[in-house]
């Protein structure tokens, strides 16, 4: 049996960056560094530094994402960024994407017991559910692939003008250029790398920002989201 580890204190950013939601961010810490242990969510060597390389790391992404929008986490695993970027925006609208069913019912407990009315969970690939979810206006992600083969997950779930942003780490810029012509074919219009938390996490995060024009995909998965539409309109007619 997992044995699990004690949680650190709470930083004093903690209060300022989630506030409302302050005491929210501390149970679902808890949550982490119990459930998410003993699931095998996160490794027990995490707990001592889940504020700062987990919860705070995460949180700061709201400085980057526009208020009001649709958003999109995939592979949210134990809702990271996803939750943390909930808690601090309540004016977005979250879908935590995740294809393991232990992983979607952690996050569907955390999502009850925090009253996190604003969040969806939804167990799938982002292969599989392109088409059937709602285009959203900004994919985020942590951790779940390099930049590649993230953006030929993330960015087709992409409306329009929209934006992927992936918290990477010391690699984001090597990552990016060698992302570079796949990220041109699937539609990328711009890229950048920020760095967003001054004050609050040390070193500050780092985001990789791909900005997509009016065919998030490109060619190649346009002729997929046209299928995967009219799938979806002969169902709802059958049904």
């Amino acid at each position: 049996m997992t044995e699990a580890a004690e949680l650190p204190p709470v930083p004093e950013q903690a209060r300022d960056v989630f506030g409302a939601r302050y005491a929210d961010a501390i149970r679902y810490a808890e949550l982490l560094a119990e459930a998410g242990v003993k699931r095998g969510l996160i490794g027990p060597r995490e707990v001592p530094r889940l504020w700062e390389r987990h919860l705070l790391n995460c949180a700061v992404l709201s400085e980057v994402v526009p208020e009001g929008v649709t958003v999109c986490d995939v592979g949210s695993g134990a809702g990271l960024p996803g939750i943390p970027l909930a808690l601090v925006r309540e004016d977005l609208k979250i879908t935590l994407l995740e294809p393991l069913l232990r992983r979607t019912n952690f996050l569907t407990e955390v999502v009850e017991l925090l009253g996190l009315d604003h969040v969806t969970v939804v167990r799938g690939r982002a292969e599989e559910v392109m088409g059937k979810l709602p285009p959203v206006h900004v994919v985020t992600a942590r951790a779940v692939a390099p930049l590649d083969r993230l953006a030929t997950w993330g960015i087709p779930l992409l409306r329009p003008y929209g934006e992927m942003l992936a918290l990477k780490g010391d690699t984001a810029e090597d990552e990016l250029k060698a992302a570079s012509t796949a990220l041109s074919k699937l539609g990328a219009v711009e890229t950048s790398i920020l760095h967003v938390g001054e004050g609050v996490v040390d070193p500050m995060s780092t985001v990789v920002r791909v900005e997509v024009g009016e065919s998030p995909g490109g060619v190649r998965f346009a002729a997929k989201r046209a299928k995967a539409a009219r799938t979806g309109r002969a169902r709802r007619r059958r049904g």
